[in-house]
């Protein structure tokens, strides 16, 4: 539960601009996860749960500060 918070911590401290981004890299990297399972490339199905945890744990800041007007 620490993990969680501590990522949490950093997502706050990022900018905007940062947040989007990494947004963008994550898509990314499930994207191409979710196209290496279905060619069996990959095994390690953990991964997609923790790139899907993550893309809302910035969504879900992104739209805090949307909110909020940060």
């Amino acid at each position: 539960m620490s993990e969680i918070n501590m990522e949490m911590k950093n997502l706050i401290k990022k900018k905007d601009s940062d947040l989007a981004k990494l947004l963008k890299e994550k898509r990314e990297g499930f994207k191409s996860f979710r196209f290496s399972i279905t060619g069996t490339k990959t095994r390690n199905v953990k991964a997609g749960k923790a790139l899907k945890k993550d893309i809302a744990q910035i969504l879900t800041e992104i739209n805090k500060r949307r909110l909020h007007g940060k």
